[in-house]
């Protein structure tokens, strides 16, 4: 290895074995979270906690598997642009839901709900 990538990698510090396994264990249990919430009732509230739950994974993801913690500014606005436009879609998608019962096509089926 050349010491450039040394130096490169040398800045990470804590990102040893017991950081990796700390997430990944992190990981799993937002995945046993995930399973447990889908088996609950939360009425209007399951959505939101289960974007949440996955929102957290995947920042954990991000920072420690993807060394986003580590990196450089510009990988880090890169990644916040990645959330941004997940934003953006999420906020056109509950607009869309949000609003089928204006047109008259929808309105029916939905008032029978």
């Amino acid at each position: 290895m050349s010491a450039s990538h040394d130096a490169a990698h040398a800045d990470h510090g804590g990102a040893g074995l017991k950081l990796y396994f700390a997430v990944f264990a992190a990981l799993l249990v937002g995945t046993w979270l995930t399973v447990w919430v889908a088996g609950h009732d939360f009425g209007v509230w399951n959505t939101p906690i289960a974007l949440a739950i996955a929102c957290t994974k995947a920042a954990l993801v991000l920072l420690y598997f993807m060394h986003v913690r580590w990196s450089s500014r510009v990988v880090w606005m890169a990644a916040a642009i990645g959330f941004v436009f997940l934003a953006i879609l999420l906020a056109f998608t509950v607009s869309d839901y949000a609003t089928r019962e204006w047109l008259e096509i929808y309105s029916a089926p939905l008032k029978g709900r």
